[in-house]
């Protein structure tokens, strides 16, 4: 897209041009590995750039791999949305995997620590486990069960396979250190039972499911990747990626390095309370296009080259910030002012009647579909006797500054005439539901000798435009830091969706298409609705609004 910045050297990239130029590595491979319980948001799509990014840029491979490990929260649909994703922003993974794939051999490296003396099954319950592990200033103590001989925890580790003890009774865990100051070497769990689960990849075939932070690093191994690349919450968790490996029969070592995860101004990116969002139904669904879900980034209109543009134009580093949301809404708005055709559609109508032009006459007018680019063509507009303007294009008196039509003055009308307004028809509590206009039949595209044109205005022709529906987006908090000191919920933007069922649009737009963006002129850049337009139902989203306005007040 135009503007795009170039492929920055990064702090990632430069210890990846070193590990090439050391000879430690001579292709590079990474991965993306989500967890599929719920659909992915923007700071996914950051990992995703990076990572895939990476693999195309050196070239080397990126594979997709399900994080797997926990079915009681992930679902077959959430796999199904996210490979959806990944390949709508551009990507192609060189192989897809899952971790539950390696489910035979993460429990053969658990033997094998087990039977090194690194592993042991506890029996203490979730709560002493807690309680035994200490503080960030105390040690921790070790379990009782600790110094359980190596047989007799194969025994049990066996038969928690094998499905003979209840959930939460034991667990394995590894035999590392109580009194580290790193409270994830405090003899971490390896793997939990849970009994009763339909797992979307292995069925009820097991019980017992591995922790991800032992899963994680062996799935990179066994996958040959060369750069692990987390977000920074995972730094304190790199010494027990790197013990995990150290410790099994495994040659591949792959180097972990963390990035600052992405923080966006006005909206949520926990998981869990865009999960709430959906649950409690204050969203239509993940794809809502307030949500910051890639889903429905994508519903609401955006396009894959304005959110890679926005990921790179952020960068990767170290440091923990918030990007402001004006960020990623003027990357969209760059790329649609330079590709998105013009249209024009009245969103709050009032009939203005042209009282001189003939009754039956439909004239046919051409207007370009953008200004700058010649190359996207014209389209017909039909001129008629009734047309729709928007309700805010019109006072009876205003000062110089409004631009617009005022009883007595004129404008011209966007591709066609300059017309005056006579008079103003209102009904019995005084609203205005009707102008009588006049028009220059001599002004078709030319300036009126003599007299002053306020400006411009958009319109619709009455009988020849279509009927549809505008869905208003805007941001989904209030806030720009949603539940700060409270509940995030409080801060939902009341305004986040105005709902106009009684627009107009110009004939053209009768033909959209879903994934068509338009400009829709002096009102922002729209796009059809991929889940509620029908044949005969015209329904469009507002993707932004031509220029941030947020908390501004609007120039007349």
């Amino acid at each position: 897209m135009s503007g795009a910045p170039a492929t920055p050297k990064n702090f990632i990239r430069q210890i990846i041009d070193s590990d090439l130029q050391s000879g430690r590595h001579s292709t590079i491979h990474t991965r993306f590995p989500p967890e599929p319980n719920g659909y992915l948001h923007i700071g996914h799509a950051k990992s995703i750039v990076l990572n895939f990014g990476i693999a195309q840029d050196y070239p080397g491979s990126c594979n997709l791999r399900f994080d797997d490990t926990n079915p009681a929260k992930e679902e077959e649909e959430f796999v199904e949305a996210i490979k959806e994703d990944v390949r709508w922003l551009g990507y192609e993974w060189a192989e897809l995997r899952f971790a539950s794939d390696y489910f035979e051999q993460l429990y053969g490296y658990a033997v094998e620590l087990i039977n090194a003396g690194k592993a042991f099954v506890c029996d203490l319950t979730p709560e002493q486990v807690r309680e035994y592990r200490g503080t960030l200033t105390e040690p921790g103590r070790e379990s009782p069960f600790r110094d359980r001989p190596i047989e007799e925890n194969l025994d049990l580790f066996r038969r928690m396979r094998a499905g003979e003890f209840a959930d939460g009774s034991r667990t394995l865990r590894a035999r590392i250190d109580m009194a580290s100051p790193n409270i994830n070497l405090r003899d971490p769990a390896l793997y939990r039972i849970r009994h009763g689960l339909i797992h979307h990849q292995t069925g009820a075939e097991w019980c017992i499911y591995p922790m991800y932070d032992y899963t994680h690093p062996i799935s990179d191994a066994i996958e040959g990747i060369t750069h692990s690349l987390c977000t920074l919450e995972f730094e304190d968790h790199r010494p027990l990626y790197d013990w995990v490996l150290d410790n099994i029969s495994i040659a591949c070592h792959p180097r972990q390095i963390e990035f600052s995860r992405l923080n966006l101004e006005y909206t949520v990116m926990s998981k869990r309370r865009l999960t709430q969002l959906v649950q409690e139904k204050r969203v239509s669904g993940w794809n809502d296009p307030r949500m910051p879900t890639i889903a429905g980034l994508r519903r609401r209109g955006y396009t894959p080259e304005s959110i890679r543009h926005f990921c790179e134009a952020i960068g990767i580093t170290k440091s923990e910030g918030t990007v402001e949301m004006g960020v990623l809404e003027n990357s969209i708005r760059g790329h649609l002012d330079a590709i998105a055709p013009r249209r024009m559609a009245v969103l709050d109508p009032l009939k203005l009647v042209i009282s001189n032009y003939p009754a039956e006459q439909a004239e046919v007018l051409q207007a370009g579909n953008h200004p700058k680019d010649e190359t996207l063509g014209s389209r017909e507009l039909v001129l008629t006797r009734e047309i729709y303007i928007d309700r805010a294009d019109f006072r009876e008196e205003a000062n110089k500054k409004y631009k617009r039509l005022v009883l007595g003055g004129e404008v011209r009308l966007r591709n066609a005439y300059v017309v005056r307004c006579d008079q103003a028809v209102k009904d019995p509590d005084g609203n205005i539901v009707e102008l009588h206009c006049t028009y220059d039949p001599d002004t078709l595209g030319h300036n009126p000798e003599g007299r002053k044109v306020r400006g411009v205005i958009h319109w619709v022709s009455a009988t020849r435009g279509h009927k549809a529906e505008v869905r208003l987006y805007d941001r989904l908090c209030k806030s720009a830091e949603p539940g700060k000191g409270g509940n995030f919920l409080d801060d939902l933007n009341p305004e986040s969706l105005r709902l106009l069922s009684d627009c107009m649009v110009e004939p053209a737009l009768a033909q959209a298409a879903v994934g068509e963006r338009y400009q829709f002129e002096r009102e922002g850049y729209f796009c059809l609705d991929s889940e509620d337009s029908a044949p005969g139902k015209l329904v469009f989203n507002r993707i932004v609004s031509l220029r941030d306005s947020w908390g501004k007040g609007e120039d007349d």
